[in-house]
């Protein structure tokens, strides 16, 4: 694995971790209930970036995902159904799913040059041809984006913030800084 393949390892593994550890110490009602207008919530997170370690650095790059997902074979993930966990769907099964995604991913980290051809079929013809590292690059960020997204949705379900919360400061400072925010903000307040 070159260096450049290791750096995006790195920085893709350690955001996965983050996907996972919003889900600790929740309930499976906090979970799996949307937090945005949109529906977001942690499981369902979860579910999608399986999908796409298993999509996009398996099949696009010629190793087909080690298990066939049900919401891309019927068509429903074009309904969102990779976004929300069914209530059949467990969080261990859901959590399982990502992990056995990663091991799929770590194999094609090793196996495969960053320049290695891909190909993705759901893009339009024009834009189908990629390379496995334009992919690596992508998934990373699409991971990145998401635990961003599973950080600011676990804030609004117990007031966890992030991993690095505790390293800003203790709950005085965030107190005074989130009054510091408030009254500033007001001065714009519409009367």
């Amino acid at each position: 694995m070159d260096a450049i393949a290791a750096d995006l390892h790195r920085y893709l593994q350690e955001k996965r971790e983050s996907v996972l550890a919003s889900l600790s110490g929740l309930s499976e009602y906090d979970i799996r209930r949307p937090m945005t207008p949109t529906a977001t919530n942690l499981l369902g997170l979860v579910k999608h970036l399986s999908g796409g370690e298993l999509g996009y650095l398996g099949d696009c790059v010629g190793r087909p995902a080690p298990v066939k997902l049900p919401w891309v074979e019927d068509g429903s993930i074009w309904d969102g159904a990779d976004m929300w966990a069914t209530a059949e769907e467990s969080r261990d099964e859901l959590v399982e799913l990502y992990r056995t995604a990663w091991r799929h991913t770590d194999e094609s980290i090793e196996l495969l040059p960053l320049d290695a051809p891909a190909s993705v079929p759901w893009w339009p013809e024009e834009r189908r041809k990629a390379t496995f590292g334009s992919l690596l690059v992508r998934v990373t960020a699409e991971t990145a984006h998401h635990a961003g997204h599973a950080d600011i949705v676990r804030e609004l379900i117990d007031g966890r913030g992030g991993a690095d919360h505790e390293d800003i400061g203790d709950t005085a400072w965030w107190d005074t800084y989130v009054a510091r925010v408030r009254d500033a903000a007001e001065r714009f307040r519409p009367a």
